[in-house]
């Protein structure tokens, strides 16, 4: 089959919070692990929420009525220096969970302040 089309990139990751949570997102995404705000299209600012940068793709927070946190589905962020990374979660009180190992790369999880499980990796060279 001849496919007209093909994927280059992955342009954005949604994660899901609860209602008027944007200043604990921009605290969390911003503040401790440092991912730059950018603003909200303005006919989308009325629906809540907040994006930031993530190297060159975007990672959306938007804001749920019903919100549940993803407990198994996650974005999985790569990190160059991932152990200091690490260092600075526990020294800002972030729990940082260890995963099965994976082959070829060093990784743990956090919970981001809503319940969303979060990965972080970092490939061996």
């Amino acid at each position: 089959m001849i496919m007209l089309y093909s994927f280059t990139r992955i342009d954005h990751v949604q994660l899901a919070a609860p209602k008027a949570s944007e200043d604990e997102a921009r605290n969390f995404f911003s503040s401790i692990l440092g991912m730059k705000e950018i603003p909200k299209p303005v006919n989308l600012s009325k629906r809540g929420g907040v994006w930031f940068q993530c190297g060159t793709h975007q990672l959306h927070i938007g804001i749920q009525e019903d919100f549940i946190p993803a407990k198994k589905a996650h974005p999985a962020f790569h990190v160059e220096n991932l152990e200091a990374l690490r260092e600075r979660l526990i020294n800002k009180g972030v729990e940082v969970k260890e995963g099965e190992p994976l082959e070829g790369a060093k990784r743990f999880y956090v919970n981001d302040p809503f319940g969303n499980r979060l990965e972080f990796l970092q490939w061996n060279k």
